[in-house]
């Protein structure tokens, strides 16, 4: 016992053992796994015990706040906080706050068994040490834990990191929003995009117009399903929030080094206000708060002055509640007709010289710009708000794929990439057969990763006018806080690091890695995130023998796929995947990841064509439009057929114009039937097309017309299937003819019409 004891007292001399180190033997000891990664770590070999003795030293109020968040967190894990003091630095987190205003987001943190040092640039810095600080702990409960040895030094790629929510088409409670707000900081995010005003709902008390509470807060009833059901609930829905609760919020996401920012929506997106105030619509009324989701006619009379008081009254209070610089405008989807018949409208555009409704919303936006630049504002709008004549000094929410945002940005005006393809959260992020209702798209967390916020079109000097970027949560089918958490985590989890961390620090593989203990903390959070990220994947590619082959994958810790090719549902004792599964006939690839022999997450379901032309190779005249480019032609020969939701990255998308795309067979080859897929859905703004011909050839130069279909049914799917006799040749053409704009009645009358075209049919 002595010899022990004596041994003991030798190795804390040295300073390599504590009685406290003895204790806590068993205490769990946290992972270097951060999300967003940081610019630069380094890992050491050494850990720091955090136990009640712990202190942490907070010098002044900001930071004392910082160190209160984090006790709430450590709280949680061990069940009490620390003692935080103004001086020390035996046995603690020390908190220095800085004032390098050129990078005041940076920090660094040190890590070693004789304590923590955070040193924030600023106290946003400080605050995103401490977040970090988080993630190094332990998620396992105990009584004392080890923080791994690091050193970090850290900074965000882009100043502007936001999310958005929409409370207008589904209202959310103030706890909520807190919770929120909690999530988006813990990610490093540093705005909350608060979209408070709709067609379907006003959501923020105004003392000056009493109506818009009593009456634009409050809808008849709500649509329920699909868009196209037309269908209703005829329930009474409503709910607002008072200024005393905005003040909280805004409070709250300050302490958290969070800017609110909030949308009032102008010149369109107003019918609640119209309902409420009908003087300040083209026609005076009577209006009806929206029921059914879209874009409506009725909006804000640009002609009347009353319209450009009372917004700047709403504005006026709006001011007094949010402190940040931005106030948000809307600015998008205002339709022109109530403005094309006005008196009052034409007689404004006449008196000011303007040559067309578009110079109108032009003229709207830049004098609400210039009221809001008077109280030491900026406006944000969405990018329509380029159509006429884009406002001195506005920063544009590049929303309609990137050109808005290249343009503004070569316009020499600050940008908020948006883009839909990539950040609208209220897309489907699964294929599952159960997944909940979306409003389209498919945005898996994969492809928000792969998102890069600069457009290559830009140089150098432009892209400084990418500030940063934003996921979009628009809420018409998102009608519960559960759902609202499914559709946003981890997708912003993914958002988050585009926007923070170094480019070429980027790997998805271990993004997803660092996201298995992630989750972990979401699940402390208690936040209903989505699991698909370990479910099982597939990717169908070439098989380099002109077929094509199907490359399962599950990043599950444990997981197995098993897989059946006859329709029938895969099971533990099934086939295990090994290899890449060839489609070498026509079939339906089922397969499942299983977890102690049960079903992980959703399964793996795809039907496959077998024909001709499968993995051939095949050239495009023209690239289809960005927002509905599959990636590769390919995706037109590989077996798969588009659904009608569109949603699934097979279509190919043509806005107003023509696809004509060629496949080499290899060798020529008697040729039975050619055929392909294409969609109406004119709610969507996409139409059959005019015509389709098909055209053979032996030399891929002279090509022979062999079929050609001009009449094609008028919803849904729509099968072009040309039977021919006695043809043969190598290169097939199809050639499919825009329908051009779209005919006035219908939605979206006078735009550009949408052309889509899936699997090239070769048989």
């Amino acid at each position: 016992m002595k010899k022990v004891f004596h041994i003991c007292l030798l190795l804390a001399a040295a300073g390599l053992w504590s009685c406290t180190d003895s204790h806590h033997a068993n205490a769990p000891k946290g992972q270097v796994s951060i999300i967003p990664m940081p610019a630069s770590v380094t890992e050491k070999a050494d850990s720091f015990l955090l136990d009640k003795q712990t202190i942490i030293v907070a010098a002044n109020e900001a930071d004392k706040q910082t160190a209160s968040l984090f006790n709430t967190w450590l709280k949680e894990l061990t069940g009490y906080e620390l003692a935080i003091k103004e001086a020390g630095d035996k046995n603690a987190i020390v908190l220095h706050t800085g004032n390098d205003t050129t990078n005041a987001e940076g920090y660094t943190l040190n890590v070693d068994n004789s304590g923590v040092v955070i040193n924030g640039n600023s106290g946003s810095g400080t605050f995103y040490g401490i977040q970090t600080l988080i993630q190094l702990l332990p998620v396992q409960k105990a009584n004392a834990i080890y923080i791994p040895g690091v050193s970090i030094t850290d900074a965000p790629r882009f100043a502007y990191r936001g999310l958005h929510l929409d409370v207008g088409r589904h209202f959310f409670p103030v706890e909520f929003i807190k919770k929120y707000i909690d999530l988006l900081a813990m990610h490093k995010m540093n705005t909350f995009h608060w979209h408070l005003t709709e067609d379907q709902g006003w959501r923020i008390e105004i003392k000056k117009y009493p109506r818009l509470q009593e009456v634009a807060s409050k809808r008849r009833e709500t649509m329920a399903g699909r868009y196209d059901d037309n269908k209703y609930d005829g329930k009474p829905y409503g709910g607002y929030y008072t200024q005393e609760q905005v003040k909280e919020v805004v409070k709250y996401a300050t302490e958290r080094f969070v800017t609110v920012i909030p949308e009032i929506e102008m010149p369109g997106h107003s019918l609640a206000a119209l309902t409420a105030y009908p003087y300040l619509g083209c026609t005076g009324g009577p209006y009806e708060v929206g029921t059914r989701w879209g874009v409506y006619d009725d909006v804000y009379c640009a002609g009347n002055d009353s319209v450009y008081t009372f917004l700047q009254d709403v504005l006026d209070e709006v001011l007094e509640l949010f402190p940040g610089k931005y106030i948000h405008i809307g600015g998008d989807e205002c339709p022109k007709v109530r403005w094309e018949k006005c008196p009052k409208c034409q007689a404004r555009m006449k008196q000011e010289g303007l040559k067309d409704a578009h110079a109108l919303q032009s003229y709207f936006i830049h004098r609400m710009e210039k009221y809001l630049n008077s109280k030491g504002r900026q406006i944000i709008g969405w990018d329509e708000i380029l159509e006429g004549g884009l406002a001195p000094n506005a920063t544009v929410m590049s929303w309609r794929g990137i050109d808005g945002g290249i343009a503004a940005a070569k316009q020499k005006h600050d940008v908020i990439m948006t883009p839909g393809n990539f950040c609208y959260f209220d897309h489907y992020q699964s294929q599952g057969h159960n997944e909940p209702l979306a409003i389209g798209g498919f945005t898996p967390v994969s492809k928000v990763y792969a998102y890069e916020p600069i457009p290559s079109e830009l140089n150098k000097d432009e892209a400084k006018y990418i500030k940063g970027a934003q996921a979009n949560v628009w809420t018409e089918y998102i009608n519960n806080t559960d759902y609202l958490e499914y559709m946003v985590y981890p997708r912003a989890s993914a958002l988050a690091e585009v926007l923070w961390s170094p480019a070429d620090k980027r790997n998805y593989d271990n993004f997803l890695d660092r996201l298995k203990v992630h989750v972990k903390r979401l699940d402390l959070k208690k936040v209903n995130y989505a699991k698909h990220v370990f479910e099982v994947t597939a990717k169908v590619a070439d098989n380099g023998k002109g077929g094509v082959e199907v490359k399962l994958d599950s990043k599950l810790d444990g997981g197995k796929i098993f897989y059946t090719t006859d329709s029938t549902a895969p099971a533990p004792n099934g086939t295990p995947y090994t290899t890449p599964v060839q489609i070498e006939k026509t079939s339906t690839l089922r397969a499942q990841v299983f977890l102690n022999d049960k079903p992980f997450g959703n399964e793996y379901n795809q039907h496959f064509l077998f024909h001709k032309g499968l993995g051939k190779k095949v050239a495009l005249t023209a690239a289809p439009d960005k927002s509905y480019d599959p990636g590769s032609s390919f995706a037109l020969v590989n077996g798969i057929e588009g659904i009608v939701s569109h949603n699934d990255n097979q279509w190919f998308g043509y806005n107003g114009t023509n696809m004509e795309a060629v496949v080499d067979l290899d060798s020529i080859q008697d040729i039975r039937l050619v055929g392909m897929n294409t969609l109406s859905a004119k709610n969507n703004w996409i139409y059959p097309p005019k015509q389709v011909t098909f055209s053979v050839s032996d030399d891929g130069n002279t090509f022979k017309e062999v079929y050609k279909q001009t009449s094609f049914a008028q919803n849904g799917i729509i099968q072009v299937r040309g039977k021919l006799q006695n043809v043969r040749g190598r290169y097939v053409k199809m050639n499919a003819q825009n329908n051009g704009k779209i005919p006035a009645g219908d939605k979206g009358a006078g735009n550009s019409a949408w052309l889509f075209a899936d699997e090239f049919i070769i048989e």
